[in-house]
């Protein structure tokens, strides 16, 4: 097919859709969300505690988990984690660590980007390349 090498791609075929889970009131997850739009690539941004409400996190928590460590995805800085007490802060584990997070959806680190390829937690999105 001649000029098929000179077309120009798709929109669809430049970049895949990535998914950007996190709060819409984070400052950090406005400001990945308008660095990749900025860099043409289309992104679905997915609110944690409305994907909790609505009963889909674990499943997503499960998909984080076969990228990421779950020590990754707690976020031991938030007011959240600051506020439990010290027994549900201590002695944890994987099993623990998602129970807390199915509890409180905002101790999760964020911004968490999904490529489809791979999961990026907290600052590692800010360094992806868009």
């Amino acid at each position: 097919m001649p000029g098929a090498y000179n077309r120009r791609p798709m929109r669809h075929e430049r970049h895949p859709m990535l998914k950007l889970y996190g709060l819409p009131n984070c400052d950090r997850c406005r400001r990945a969300r308008r660095r990749l739009e900025a860099s043409d690539q289309e992104v679905e941004m997915i609110d944690l505690r409305r994907l909790a409400d609505q009963g889909g996190l674990e499943e997503t928590l499960q998909h984080f988990l076969t990228y990421v460590d779950w020590s990754t995805l707690l976020n031991r800085r938030s007011t959240t984690w600051r506020n439990l007490d010290d027994a549900e802060r201590g002695d944890l584990d994987q099993t623990r660590a998602m129970a807390l997070i199915k509890a409180h959806p905002s101790l999760i680190q964020r911004p968490v980007l999904d490529t489809g390829t791979e999961v990026l937690v907290g600052k590692a999105v800010d360094d992806w390349p868009a």
